[in-house]
């Protein structure tokens, strides 16, 4: 009993230092000071008679339980790692299992969140921490693309000096990493290029920065008067004689 009150408190502690959820730090202390006693018993039983026997019988009946709720029981331990590695907190902006949101609960069996789009979504722990967890919230930083085209005829350097302009007046903007515009191929109609740039996502969100600055690059556009050609095609007719 001593040895279980003192190793229950020395892993809360630890728990707490790690700012581990309560819930989960009540419920590893607990479990911790109830083995050692459980294995305390058992031994002090042993000195009386063999209890190897009904071990063996708890064995299997904890197995037999234990198999027949394995799913149930790997999202029970899936979701007590989630809560003490903390991938994501609640509130985070994360993107798991194709779903784009925000965390509102992380229970012992099931994570839910919001989606972009205003579902709640109810994920099974085991199936989130098996897959890929991008965390938006915890990088401040993020970079916006954008995919743009200008007339055959257009200059260049004419469209990078704009492009730079324009980006630099985006909300968010940060001057590192440098902004990059880079020519990628010539369409049918019109020359391809990408142009990207790195925003603080304390200040806005990737899509409003992305708004933004689409917004500003057709103006800029219209009073430089850089074209942005429609796809076209173009047809020969042969007459017959």
């Amino acid at each position: 009993l001593y040895f279980a009150r003192v190793l229950s408190n020395v892993l809360k502690r630890v728990l707490v230092k790690r700012k581990t959820v309560s819930g989960v730090t009540d419920l590893l202390s607990d479990i911790l000071r109830w083995t050692i006693i459980i294995f305390g018993v058992i031994t002090a039983l042993q000195r009386f008679f063999n209890v190897t026997a009904f071990i063996t019988g708890l064995g299997i009946i904890g197995f037999t339980v234990g198999f027949a709720l394995q799913n149930v029981m790997q999202n029970f331990v899936s979701g007590i790692i989630l809560l003490m590695q903390q991938p994501f907190k609640v509130g985070d902006e994360i993107n798991v299992l194709n779903f784009d949101g925000v965390v509102l609960k992380i229970d012992l069996r099931t994570t839910e969140m919001r989606t972009l789009d205003g579902r709640i979504a109810i994920l099974p722990n085991a199936d989130v921490l098996s897959h890929v967890i991008i965390n938006y919230t915890r990088s401040n930083r993020r970079r916006v693309e954008l995919p743009l085209v200008v007339a055959y005829g257009t200059s260049p350097e004419q469209v990078r000096a704009v492009l730079q302009s324009v980006m630099k007046d985006v909300p968010g903007y940060v001057i590192t990493p440098a902004p990059e515009i880079n020519f990628t191929n010539f369409g049918n109609s019109s020359i391809e290029l990408t142009a990207s740039f790195w925003v603080n996502t304390s200040v806005i969100k990737v899509e409003f920065a992305k708004d933004a600055a689409l917004v500003k690059v057709k103006e800029a556009f219209e009073s430089q008067n850089i074209k942005v050609p429609l796809p076209s095609q173009m047809f020969y007719f042969k007459a017959e004689k």
